[in-house]
């Protein structure tokens, strides 16, 4: 087993090595693509079904909307195409034919219009609404979809940032504004459920700054993570899009006093991006530690009896335990392979498994198992008949993950009130950073400029006079979180 890099030394590298070491992921044979292996992707699975369970009882339905888009879609709402525009892939040809050997593009299979492959589906899914909405009594319409999206992305990073992920995308119809708006706020606590219940992941959720807002939204909220070496990873977004792409598409609706009025929309989104920073956030020097409720295994048991002793009996009293286990609706896997209880071990704990259970000829003879947890190394014995006690450790170590993430995103969180003390901050500890800032777009780009710290998002309008801008010295209107990012 390869020795992974540590923290101190690369984070960046370390990141690699354990998703590659970890068998989460490898790398396509198209630049900036990703392979999900199947432990990334039953990672994946747990993430998208406690989502989706959330998504539904909130009242929303899946769907699935075409992956190729008519770039006269895009072009509909100028904000949107300028946004998306420099990541587009674009399909032109039909068809391929063979020339002495070797495929080229047929010219004459050049499509009238060209074609754009999803970046995200706001377009289609609006051209699709204008054909189901007509009434009031057609709102709110409430679809979410997931799915595979394209960002031709120059610079790419293993679930980060890569050419095609996968993600769920949720859009809204509604009648008024503020139903929108309470749409889009009650899509981030679902978010911050997520993040927080489940990932173990602390989150700061505010409104995007204008340069930083989705384009074609009117407003965007951001759920921002910061991960193991203090910089932030937006890790999801969810958008008021006002009447824009309602607008750009005609589609409006007939209030019950017979008048046309318009349609107001939200959008919102996550993807493979949170398995890149569970890692991010959780990881140590010997690899994965994955919260208990998305596991893919939340206990391995580990057999110990090199010299096959009481062979019959022994391997009944392990099947026994994984069957106690199992009755626990406890995800289990016994690892039998003919390897040293060392290699296993590593194996395990670089793979992220909560808890690993040990069980030798001791553990045989006392009716015991020997209980190691990863989250903090800690090693004990249980008696068969207490098993289920594996279920308030699985607890335990998820609501320890969360603490110890959220005390060091709270350790190094600071406030500032001086561009000197926020320069000296980043440059020594690389902190996020709350502080006052005027809102306008001039101040954020120098600022960005710089220092390469952005405005992640705005946790406060500024109602006191007093509070100054860090940079302009002008009268604040906003606090906001500044960080370097991913």
């Amino acid at each position: 087993m390869a020795k992974i890099t540590k923290q101190s030394d690369n984070f960046s590298k370390w990141y690699t090595d354990v998703i590659l070491d970890a068998d989460l992921a490898d790398y396509g044979p198209v630049k900036g693509t990703m392979v999900v292996k199947p432990y990334g992707f039953s990672l994946w699975t747990n993430i998208r079904d406690s989502l989706n369970k959330m998504i539904e009882d909130s009242g929303h339905d899946n769907a699935y909307f075409p992956l190729f888009i008519p770039k006269s879609f895009l072009e509909k709402e100028a904000k949107h195409v300028e946004g998306f525009a420099k990541e587009c892939a674009v399909v032109t040809h039909s068809k391929l034919i063979s020339e002495e050997g070797s495929l080229t593009v047929d010219p004459e299979s050049k499509l009238e219009e060209e074609i754009i492959v999803r970046p995200t589906s706001e377009t289609i899914i609006w051209h699709m609404f204008k054909k189901w909405i007509t009434s009031y009594r057609d709102l709110p319409l409430k679809v979410n979809q997931w799915a595979n999206v394209v960002r031709w992305e120059m610079r790419t990073r293993l679930f980060l940032r890569t050419s095609e992920f996968l993600w769920q995308e949720g859009h809204t119809a509604h009648a008024t504004k503020e139903e929108a708006m309470k749409e889009t706020l009650e899509i981030v606590e679902i978010y911050r459920t997520l993040f927080e219940d489940y990932l173990a992941i602390p989150t700061i959720i505010g409104r995007k700054s204008n340069l930083e807002r989705f384009a074609g939204a009117d407003e965007t909220f951001s759920i921002e993570t910061m991960m193991r070496d203090k910089k932030a990873l937006q890790a999801g977004t969810s958008h008021y899009l006002g009447t824009n792409f309602g607008s750009a598409f005609d589609v409006k609706f007939q209030s019950k006093d017979n008048k046309e009025h318009p349609v107001y929309a939200t959008s919102w989104g996550v993807s493979t991006r949170m398995v890149g920073a569970l890692i991010m956030v959780h990881g140590d020097d010997k690899g994965l530690k994955i919260p208990p409720k998305i596991a893919p295994t939340q206990v391995v048991i580990v057999p110990i009896n090199p010299k096959k002793e009481n062979s019959e009996e022994f391997s009944s009293f392990v099947m026994k335990v994984e069957k106690k286990l199992t009755h626990l609706d406890i995800r289990t896997h016994i690892d039998d392979l003919d390897e040293s209880p060392g290699f296993k071990f590593n194996k395990w704990e670089l793979k992220g498994v909560p808890i690993r259970i040990e069980i030798g000829l001791k553990e045989f003879d006392n009716m015991e198992v020997t209980v190691c947890r990863r989250d903090n190394s800690e090693k004990y014995q249980i008696q068969i008949d207490k098993i289920d006690e594996i279920s308030t450790i699985l607890q335990s170590i998820q609501d320890n993950l969360f603490n110890d993430a959220k005390t060091f995103m709270d350790n190094n969180t600071c406030t500032v009130s001086s561009f000197a003390d926020f320069t000296d901050t980043l440059s020594k500890n690389n902190q996020f950073i709350k502080a006052y800032w005027d809102g306008t777009d001039e101040t954020e780009l120098k600022i960005k400029e710089k220092t390469k710290a952005t405005i992640r998002c705005i946790v406060e309008d500024n109602e006191d006079s007093s509070n100054k801008c860090i940079f302009s010295g002008e009268t604040a209107k906003h606090l906001v979180v500044f960080a370097k990012a991913y």
